[in-house]
């Protein structure tokens, strides 16, 4: 190997070392000043926006499925502290999977972009009103449904802690919806359970009591409604085991929830 090609392989490798912690092989998608992957079989994702009821403007990330024929819609709903650069990858691995999936900001119409620092983004959330959260995630199901991609009676959501009630709160909303998953988060009142009538996945960290204390509760209401409820508590994870970094992340229980999920949507969104 000649000198220059030495030197160049060794530029390329210090680059790609540089690179490994923010770009993945299949692509990268900005948020804010940071660089993330997109999953490789994802074929297209973008930061789109568009607007709600009141004409004010809605911020979200959307991606699209590699496939031929029309696709079921998923709409993602972040945590308390708003959008963080983990609600876009959980678009893409829904994508890679086979659907239309989209996260909207839900401080964006009303405040701009969710900020970085997380207890900033968590004073915003609790100012948000239950109106308003849900007139962003109707224009986010009128925007998706709108997609000529999407198969507009098979749309889902899917929510994480305080987007996990979110998502168990629209399914008292919406009833066009198909389903809802539920992680980990808190359900709506009595009579917000009694208007729920679509299959409802819950998923749960087996150390996170403050949610599962409400479980039998919960699922004797939606039982008596004749709404299917499967749920489960996973060993050795606690609250917001399905991002990184928290209390269970790093074992094989997420896989698991995960496939559990994904089992879900197949069977309630791809008739």
């Amino acid at each position: 190997m000649s000198e220059r090609n030495r030197t160049r392989g060794a530029i390329r490798a210090l680059l790609l070392v540089g690179l490994g912690g923010a770009v993945g092989a299949g692509g990268t998608w900005a948020v804010r000043a940071g660089v993330h992957p997109l999953d490789a079989v994802t074929t297209h994702g973008e930061w789109v926006k568009f607007a709600n009821a009141k004409g004010d403007s809605i911020r979200a990330y959307v991606a699209y499925p590699e496939r031929k024929d029309k696709a079921p819609a998923v709409i993602v709903i972040h945590e308390i502290f708003g959008m963080t650069d983990w609600e876009p990858t959980v678009v893409d691995k829904l994508a890679a999977a086979g659907y239309v999936a989209i996260t909207p900001d839900l401080q964006s119409s009303r405040f701009g972009a969710s900020p970085a620092d997380p207890d900033s983004g968590r004073k915003i959330t609790a100012t948000l009103v239950p109106d308003d959260i849900t007139a962003d995630l109707d224009a986010t199901y009128a925007w998706v449904t709108a997609l000529p991609s999407v198969r507009k009676e098979a749309v889902a959501t899917i929510g994480f802690c305080w987007g996990g009630g979110q998502s168990f709160r629209y399914a008292t909303n919406n009833p066009k919806l198909k389903a809802a998953v539920v992680c980990y988060g808190p359900p709506p009142d009595s009579a917000g359970l009694s208007r729920i009538h679509i299959p409802i996945l819950g998923v749960y960290g087996e150390q996170d009591n403050r949610i599962a204390s409400t479980l039998a509760d919960v699922s004797a209401r939606l039982k008596a409604q004749g709404v299917p409820f499967p749920h489960d508590s996973y060993p050795g994870t606690g609250h917001g085991f399905l991002k990184p970094g928290r209390k269970g992340s790093d074992t094989d229980q997420v896989g698991k929830a995960w496939g559990n999920i994904l089992d879900f949507y197949k069977q309630y969104l791809d008739k």
